[in-house]
């Protein structure tokens, strides 16, 4: 199961946000890698829906923490709606098709969804979310 860093970042903000990534089959292609990526945070998203959280309290440790990221809150979720994993799947490949989003492995731009990836441990892959202008007024 190779283990890869994800960074996370969006266009307009200097904050990079880094996620250890460990997928069940080295990918081959950048297609497999998204796929394998979204397979990971469906089940992750799917199974934090499904926890019953029965601890109404947080401790003095998981507010500081919840702090650094800039909102503490008791983890209570309203929409427990669970995760299509093909939707998800055939989302990110149409929004990558769209570029919405570009994918730079260890520091080179991937710009098509059969090219070729030798990852290793220490491979970073950097998504950068291209839609910058979303939300704003212009």
């Amino acid at each position: 199961m190779p283990q890869l860093t994800l960074q996370l970042k969006r266009l307009g903000k200097k904050k990079v946000k880094q996620i250890p990534l460990t997928l069940d089959a080295t990918p081959n292609n950048l297609q497999e890698l998204l796929v394998g990526c979204v397979k990971n945070q469906v089940e992750a998203f799917n199974k934090k829906r499904l926890e019953v959280n029965v601890v109404g309290f947080l401790s003095p440790a998981e507010i500081q923490d919840q702090a650094q990221s800039g909102k503490v809150d008791f983890g209570d979720l309203a929409n427990k709606d669970l995760a299509v994993e093909q939707e998800a799947i055939d989302n990110v490949l149409l929004a990558f098709k769209d570029g919405l989003f570009v994918v730079f492995v260890d520091g080179d731009e991937v710009t098509s969804l059969d090219t070729p990836l030798q990852l290793t441990k220490d491979s970073v892959v950097a998504f950068i979310r291209m839609t910058f202008l979303v939300g704003t007024y212009w």
